[in-house]
């Protein structure tokens, strides 16, 4: 199966990887399981709650990655495209054309910080819903919330050789700091 191409949103192209639809089916059965076994719900409703989960796990990674995205195109370097199921199939990545030049730091920290802008204000407005959602679907918003929470505030923890984040990013920027910057 190839990649499938869903059109673009900020100028980037969305693109689902073959092994995110994989990863989106075990989430789907994790979080069924998870509402059957440990919450006790029917079934039936354990698997619609599980594939609400899911999808919304997919969505807070798209509206992530778009904040890169609106953030990069306001400062002239647009990504190329987010990557469902580019991190063990479960997480998406921001692409950036190959050839782009040398940046100066302030531009990678303009780009870095709009996925967790864009995480911040979902990691809000799951917040308003484990206030206002009815008890089937609080402990999504919950997962929600936490999921999102920890997208916002990875900004300020890198995770070095791990996973290169944004907080990456930040403190390569303030390692740098102080260093003359590209033109």
């Amino acid at each position: 199966m190839k990649q499938l191409h869903l059109g673009s949103l900020a100028g980037a192209k969305i693109i689902v990887l073959p092994v995110a639809f994989l990863a989106a089916l075990l989430l789907w059965i994790l979080f069924s399981a998870i509402a059957f076994a440990a919450l006790h719900m029917s079934l039936g409703l354990a698997v619609i709650v599980g594939l609400v989960a899911m999808l919304l796990h997919w969505l807070s990674e798209v509206v992530h990655h778009l904040g890169h995205a609106i953030a990069a195109k306001r400062t002239g370097y647009p990504m190329q495209s987010i990557v469902l199921g580019g991190i063990q199939g479960y997480l998406a990545l921001s692409s950036y054309p190959a050839d782009e030049p040398k940046l100066p730091d302030s531009l990678h920290i303009r780009r870095a910080v709009g996925g967790p802008i864009a995480s911040l204000l979902f990691t809000l407005i799951f917040g308003v819903c484990v206030l206002l959602v009815p008890k089937p679907f609080w402990w999504v918003a919950i997962l929600l919330f936490i999921e999102n929470l920890i997208f916002t505030v990875q900004l300020f923890i890198p995770l070095g050789k791990l996973l290169d984040n944004d907080g990456n990013t930040l403190y390569r920027w303030l390692r740098g700091r102080g260093k003359t910057e590209v033109a």
